[in-house]
């Protein structure tokens, strides 16, 4: 059985607005525990993500001065945060970076090494996969593969999600084992970069250093004004998901640097299309 490393991002959401209401209502965790017959460990843990029971939140609302005419949106964050995305159907815990991009609608990239997943063809996703220190299955490969493709949708969806992905020029000279399978890749890009949702600068080598050469990172905001951007990281031994707003907006501010240094997206394109013809 797939158990959860940590509440899901809609599960936090809805945490961290309890917390913000109840700080609004003047409480501490303490009192509130007291009024509503719980116990301040169980108020820490709704508020850090725990669902609470139905009623529990209706309580929490009511206590925590929100008028019935205002609990819409409060109980429909509650119905979404309990939903199973298609992602378990793969296997892929909640509170990963999947179930956080299916919700988005705009998604800011900086690669340093690969290309985006969103921008992925098969054939380099198997190579990704296949240099892995993981020994991944054939069936496992596959999965991988799959899930990528479902991503993918959101860029042909309706409403599209808007992507904008800024890459490194090293990352366009990474050639896969199959000499075609580079250029596909590469192609692939220069198509997706056609579609009206989708925005690909490339970061040319000759502006030599650069305080992108720090991480990758992406950027992740939704429809919803309420709803806080944030930032995903890959590392070595995991991800992060940073959610405080000043770091959060230290990453948008680093992203619009990048953005400025890199090749217009008109450039950017016509450079992968050479890099493409020159394999």
């Amino acid at each position: 059985m797939v158990k959860r490393s940590r509440p899901t991002f809609r599960q936090r959401q809805l945490g961290r607005e309890l917390r913000r209401l109840r700080e609004q209502a003047g409480l501490s965790q303490e009192k509130a525990a007291t009024l509503l017959r719980y116990t301040d460990s169980t108020i820490s843990r709704i508020e850090n993500g725990q669902l609470p029971p139905y009623h529990g939140l209706r309580a929490m609302l009511d206590l925590y001065g929100v008028t019935v005419d205002q609990w819409d949106w409060y109980l429909d964050l509650y119905d979404r945060a309990r939903e199973k995305g298609w992602w378990h159907a793969y296997g892929l815990l909640d509170a990963g970076y999947v179930g956080m991009e299916d919700e988005a609608c705009r998604v800011r990239e900086f690669q340093l090494g690969l290309v985006p997943g969103l921008l992925q063809t098969d054939d380099y996703i198997r190579a990704v996969f296949a240099v892995s220190p993981t020994q991944w299955s054939t069936d496992a490969v596959e999965v991988g593969v799959a899930i990528r493709r479902k991503r993918q949708e959101r860029l042909t969806a309706d409403p599209p999600l808007e992507f904008h992905a800024i890459l490194d020029e090293t990352v366009l000279h990474r050639r896969l084992p199959d000499v075609e399978a580079t250029r596909a890749q590469l192609r692939h890009i220069a198509r997706a970069a056609g579609l009206p949702n989708v925005t690909v600068q490339v970061l040319p080598s000759d502006v030599g250093l650069h305080y992108g050469l720090v991480s990758s990172f992406t950027i992740v905001s939704f429809p919803d004004r309420q709803d806080r951007d944030v930032v995903y990281l890959e590392h070595v031994a995991g991800a992060l998901h940073v959610e405080k707003e000043s770091e959060v907006a230290k990453c948008r501010l680093d992203f619009d640097r990048l953005a400025a240094l890199a090749l217009s997206p008109e450039e950017s394109v016509a450079l992968i299309e050479r890099v493409a013809d020159q394999r």
